[in-house]
């Protein structure tokens, strides 16, 4: 039995087979994937499929370029309000909202953009607000090396709005702490504060 080849390409969606799956999905719904309106509507919807699930062929050391640059001080370092668009993986429908991330330094900072690049890559995957939480605070963590990350989402879940409960006003907030914002009650307060 041979050993399975190491893929070195990046795994590209196969938009004309998503396609035909969309149509049979149309047909299997009591639609008419020829009539004027859906005629399109495969190709669009493997053409966004691919564009919302973009993260699982993007890595850290693309997103981040090598904007990493020195820092002498080590205060927190927050950037708040980022907004984030997913797919959950119960249902493939969006979930939405706002991030907000904190570190504090320890003689490196990431360039402002990549952060929310970092939340960009994890959220267009197939998601759980509680792993995307986490997903991005350990990876700030790892790429900054820093003391301490504090990584807070609050976002609205259309699985949640559209069906079962149907819940239009629920959010869902979402931490991870890590390093000092975990061991220190002072350094989480100020980042709960400050965002």
């Amino acid at each position: 039995m041979k050993k399975a080849e190491k893929k070195t390409s990046v795994f590209v969606p196969d938009e004309q087979k998503i396609a035909s799956l969309v149509r049979q999905l149309l047909v299997e719904l009591g639609e008419d994937p020829e009539r004027d309106g859906l005629k399109k509507t495969p190709a669009r919807v493997a053409k966004a499929m691919a564009f919302l699930t973009r993260g699982y062929r993007q890595n850290m050391k693309s997103v981040i370029n090598g904007a990493y640059f020195k820092s002498g001080t080590n205060h927190m370092v927050i950037l708040k309000d980022i907004e984030l668009y997913s797919l959950c993986e119960h249902h493939m429908l969006p979930f939405y909202g706002k991030c907000s991330i904190g570190y504090i330094s320890k003689g490196k900072v990431l360039g402002v953009s990549k952060l929310a690049r970092i939340v960009d890559m994890f959220a267009r995957r197939l998601q759980i607000q509680e792993r995307l939480t986490e997903e991005i605070a350990t990876a700030v963590m790892k790429e900054v090396g820093a003391e301490g990350v504090g990584v807070v989402i609050h976002a609205k879940h259309l699985c949640m709005m559209m069906r079962g409960v149907e819940k239009q006003n629920s959010e869902m907030t979402t931490s991870a702490v890590l390093g000092s914002f975990r061991s220190d009650e002072k350094v989480r307060q100020e980042f709960l504060s400050l965002i």
